[in-house]
């Protein structure tokens, strides 16, 4: 897995961000390569300048797919998918006078003589409910029908019974106490809510209720991940210049906690016939690669669109981590998001691009954007934003230590990211905040998720050579 080339510029900002940092003075952008440098470094140059701003490559994956067409599934398959249409209820809610207690149903006024009625009374699901008379009273059940000409239910707790067989109330009695009318949730045609929703296990018990075998839904969008490098190792310990593959344990849960649906995770190595191979005949709605985009001797992610006639849409992003993050069209209703090979910097890229272009094809809205304080300063790239992991407090949000490029032990440990724009930000200035998909199951703001969770003030000096790549 061939990682990003930082070009001599963005390694001397980031050294100079380092030691501002040291001095305690405000960063500042370094001095920029002078016209003599080498051809390499002006490429970098020029590709950098020609990076997407931050907020327009997320807009730009947004917009590059249409809605999957609607699909068909039973109740049982349709949790967390997207309502492809108005739910309406088929019909009335509830669809007959019911009982909403235990107790007696009674007509007129009492006291009520108690009729003996076979069994236990009116019960759930009997399709006819005897006729009563003023005067007169039977035991029911909660959901059972209401006998026509009745008054109200008296709950069992609320009446007493003399030694005549007469029915005594405790407490005043109302027209239509306990009586769940016909209709009264909703009538039949009415709309229970829109399309957009995500379904729910609430949602689904509605549906039920309201009449529905199946939904209308819009289908998860499928992915296949390409795992890339030949220095993976999917177990044991690193050696030998080997490292072990984060990405690929990784990408999958997260994909599918965007609405996804993995119909594969290859590892390929740095086979550009076998990724031409696998790109080409790829069934997939989205191809989400790891590595191999930037310029290096077996970076094939570029070659290879170019060779297949792929639109690039996005090629570098100006935010750190992840700028040589990219997206393309392969073909009409295809897309690849190449993800940088460091493991933070392919996190940047699954919230920049994949997220975003995962959202419309599910047919989900953009979430509600806020924003939280940090809670001390921060340091920006001079040119890009940064996507920096924090815990959210009561009133704040706390940058985490260990956030560099190929580091995951803050992002393991955060509840959100901030965006922190060029430049940096000072204590107390708001930024946007980006959840991560888990944040609702974490501990709420105001508990630590880590006990003793370190955090820094800057940029950590253990990781000069990566701090922004």
């Amino acid at each position: 897995m061939s990682g990003p080339h930082a070009s001599d510029a963005d390694v001397d900002e980031a050294l100079a961000l380092v030691n501002e940092d040291r001095q305690g003075r405000a960063p500042a952008p370094a001095p920029r390569t002078p016209p003599t440098a080498s051809p390499a470094a002006g490429q970098g140059q020029a590709k950098h300048r020609d990076a997407t701003p931050w907020p327009g490559a997320r807009t730009t994956a947004a917009r590059a797919p249409r809605p999957a067409p609607a699909a068909t599934v039973p109740l049982d398959q349709a949790l967390g998918l997207v309502l492809a249409a108005p739910l309406t209820a088929l019909t009335d809610l509830p669809s007959f006078d019911t009982s909403a207690m235990d107790g007696w149903v009674v007509a007129g006024p009492g006291p009520w003589d108690v009729q003996d009625v076979q069994g236990d009374g009116i019960l759930a699901g009997e399709g006819r409910a005897p006729a009563l008379g003023d005067g007169e009273a039977v035991r029911i059940a909660t959901g059972a029908r209401i006998p026509r000409d009745a008054t109200a239910v008296i709950r069992s707790e609320h009446g007493l019974t003399d030694d005549k067989g007469r029915l005594h109330p405790q407490r005043d009695v109302t027209q239509g106490q306990d009586i769940r009318p016909r209709g009264q949730e909703c009538r039949s045609g009415d709309q229970l809510l829109p399309a957009g929703g995500v379904v729910t296990p609430a949602l689904l018990g509605l549906a039920a209720a309201a009449g529905y075998d199946q939904l209308s839904v819009v289908p998860r969008p499928r992915v296949e991940v390409l795992i890339l490098g030949d220095e993976l190792l999917t177990e044991g310990l690193p050696h030998e210049g080997l490292i072990r593959d984060a990405l690929g344990p990784m990408l999958p849960p997260w994909l599918r906690s965007l609405g996804a649906e993995v119909i594969a995770v290859r590892r390929l190595g740095d086979d550009a016939e076998a990724l031409h191979k696998a790109i080409t005949t790829s069934a997939a709605d989205l191809i989400v690669t790891t590595g191999g985009t930037a310029s290096g001797p077996v970076d094939h992610v570029h070659p290879i669109l170019r060779r297949i006639g792929a639109e690039l849409l996005v090629d570098g992003v100006a935010v750190r981590p992840g700028h040589p993050m990219l997206l393309a069209r392969i073909r009409p209703g295809r897309h690849l998001v190449g993800l940088p090979g460091n493991p933070l910097a392919a996190v940047s890229g699954l919230l920049t691009l994949a997220e975003p272009l995962l959202r419309t094809l599910s047919g989900r809205p953009a979430p509600s954007t806020y924003t939280a304080a940090v809670s001390e300063d921060v340091h920006g790239h001079p040119h890009d934003t940064r996507l920096v992991p924090v815990t959210l407090r009561a009133d704040h949000a706390v940058p985490l230590r260990y956030n560099g490029p190929a580091m995951l032990r803050g992002i393991a440990v955060a509840d959100s990211l901030v965006v922190v724009p060029p430049g940096g930000a000072r204590q107390g200035q708001e930024l946007e905040v980006l959840d991560l998909p888990w944040a609702a199951a974490l501990p709420e703001a105001g508990t630590p998720t880590v006990t003793g969770t370190p955090t820094v003030t800057g940029t950590p000096t253990d990781a000069v050579g990566e701090c922004f790549t």
